[in-house]
This record gives C-alpha cells, sequence and structure tokens, in this order.
C-alpha cells in the first residue's frame, strides 16, 4: 500500500510538471492556425487540448497533489472539494468526448465527401463542442448529491465521502452504470466502430485510385488526395488509439466492481493498487496528445521547435544588445 501511494505522488507530480507546460504550448501554437489544419479540426483539437489541461488542474493538481503535500488545506473544505470533484469529472467527460466528436469529423470528411462541405466547418465544430460540453455538465449535476462531509470539526464541513447509498440504492447504481457507459464504454464503441469504417473506406478507395492512376499495371507515382488522407489517418488513428489503451484499465476495473457489488472501499491491497494504476493511465492520457501531434504533425514540429527557441534567443539577443 505504501509503495503504490508514492509511485502515486512521483507519478502525479511528473504528469503535473510536463502536462501544464504542454497543454498550454499546444493550446498557443494550434490556435494560431499555422499547423496546416482545417479550422473545424484546429478547433477539436484545441478544445481537447483544454479539457486535457482542466484535468490535470482539477484531477492531478486540485485534488492528488494538494492531499499528498497539503493535506487539510482549505481546498479539503466540503463546499470547495464539491466544485473540484465536479470539475475534475466534468473535464474528464469533455476529454473524452471531444476525442469522439473529433474522431466523428475525421470519419465525416474521409469516407462522406458529399456532407463534408457542411458538415466540416468551424462553426458545426463550435456547435458541436459547446452542446457536448452542455450535455455533459447536465449529466454531472446529480453527482453533487452522492458526496457528503467526511468530518465536521468546529462547525466546518471537511472533506468529501460518497454516500453509502450511491452504493446500494437501485437509483445511484443505476446512475453509475449510466455514468459509465456514457464514459467511457460508448465512446470506445463509438471510436472502435468509425475507426474500422474509416480503414474499410480507405482500402476500397485506395484499390481504386490505384487502378485509374494505373499503378495496378507497376506504374510508380504518389497520390497527393492518398497522402492527405494518410496524414490524417495517422493523426486520428494515433490519437483514439491512446484513449483506448489508456483508459483499458479503468475501464476493466468498473467491470470488476460492478459485477462483483463490492465496495470500492472496501478494496484489498491487489485491487486497490490495480484501481490507482488505472486512474494514474487515464490521467496520463492529458499528457499524450502534445507528443501525438508532434510526432504526427511536421508543421506542429517546427512551431513547437520555434516556441521552445523563441526565449532562448530572445535572452542572447538582450545579452548582445547589452553587451553592445
Amino acid at each position: 500500500m505504501l509503495s503504490i501511494q508514492y509511485a502515486q505522488r512521483i507519478c502525479y507530480m511528473i504528469i503535473a510538471v510536463i502536462g501544464v507546460p504542454l497543454n498550454l504550448m499546444a493550446i498557443v501554437i494550434l490556435s494560431r492556425g499555422k499547423c496546416g489544419l482545417s479550422t473545424c479540426t484546429t478547433r477539436y483539437l484545441v478544445a481537447m487540448t483544454a479539457a486535457d489541461l482542466l484535468v490535470v488542474i482539477t484531477e492531478v493538481i486540485l485534488q492528488r497533489i494538494s492531499w499528498y503535500y497539503f493535506p487539510w488545506s482549505f481546498l479539503d473544505i466540503t463546499p470547495v472539494c464539491t466544485v473540484i470533484y465536479l470539475l475534475s469529472r466534468l473535464s474528464a467527460d469533455c476529454s473524452v468526448w471531444f476525442t469522439v466528436t473529433f474522431t466523428f469529423d475525421r470519419f465525416v470528411a474521409i469516407c462522406w465527401q458529399k456532407l463534408k462541405t457542411k458538415y466540416c466547418t468551424g462553426r458545426t465544430a463550435a456547435v458541436v463542442l459547446g452542446t457536448s460540453c452542455i450535455l455533459l455538465c447536465s449529466k454531472n449535476i446529480p453527482f453533487y448529491f452522492t458526496l457528503e462531509p467526511g468530518y465536521i470539526i468546529g462547525n466546518v464541513p471537511w472533506d468529501c465521502v460518497t454516500i453509502p447509498a450511491a452504493f446500494t440504492k437501485p437509483g445511484w447504481v443505476g446512475f453509475d452504470w449510466f455514468d459509465t457507459v456514457l464514459t467511457p464504454l460508448l465512446p470506445f464503441a463509438v471510436i472502435l466502430l468509425l475507426n474500422a469504417l474509416t480503414v474499410r473506406h480507405i482500402l476500397v478507395a485506395s484499390r481504386v485510385r490505384k487502378g485509374l492512376r494505373g499503378e495496378s499495371k507497376g506504374e510508380n507515382g504518389t497520390d497527393p488526395e492518398m497522402e492527405s488522407r494518410r496524414k490524417s489517418v495517422i493523426l486520428l488513428f494515433t490519437i483514439s488509439g491512446s484513449f483506448i489503451l489508456l483508459w483499458l484499465i479503468i475501464v476493466i476495473y468498473f467491470f470488476y466492481y460492478s459485477s462483483t457489488g463490492i465496495n470500492p472501499t472496501d478494496y484489498n491491497d491487489s485491487l486497490y493498487t490495480f484501481a490507482q494504476v488505472g486512474f494514474i493511465l487515464r490521467n496520463l492520457s492529458c499528457c499524450t496528445n502534445t507528443f501525438i501531434y508532434g510526432v504526427t504533425q511536421s508543421k506542429f514540429r517546427e512551431q513547437l521547435k520555434s516556441a521552445v527557441k523563441y526565449p532562448v534567443t530572445s535572452i542572447i539577443q538582450l545579452i548582445n544588445k547589452q553587451n553592445n
């Protein structure tokens, strides 16, 4: 138990130190619109990165790190920790569902050329993202009523603990199933389905285009359309694949405690360790998208290099100016 708690402290500190600056830098770079991406793609990626940043701030810094290093601070007063808990749930939901909306947008762009001109626009992306955020806010309101103070000290409520009824009453158990199906089980299924349909469409379209271009008869040449699709698919599959892998343990964890009926607060050491590893990987997923952008997008890499070099070059120029 002590070893996993020590590992948690280290892992969450690393996630915070890396996640905040990386996500902030990605938001700035993507918002400038110089990465060669369409307006709608840029808006989805900025929204996903902003949601990831909020997860790092609310879940990792304000909940995990604050408790490890500053226990019983004002952040642990029940009204405050309730707000932080709700914001962390909302930001995690937004991070997942913004990934789904991005996947669907790329599916339309690649597979439905007639719908692409109407759906894959900056305005549609803003409407989809705004509507998703409002619906997810509404979905998380009931969680406010599942929390109660853990202690009352000097008439001040401290800590946020889940009421026992949330694990036993059919209404709350059903809502827990609904919440987990909505995030992340349904996104798992939707992303896998859309990716499978996208791959199928690309394979068929590739054979057709090769036949039309005569490449099936031994002629060589590059196809700009297929090259553009290839880059788009690499970005899409890398983001969605990372999401599925890093959320997989959380899904297994949910099925286990739902099927056995065990209260998560009564877990033994091995089950507790398994669950905490799942939460660490889930939070780690909020730091991976910037690396994915850098690996798959050459123009993003160029902008990232310029952003990293800018403070250094500015300092050198200032020093040289003062010396002269």
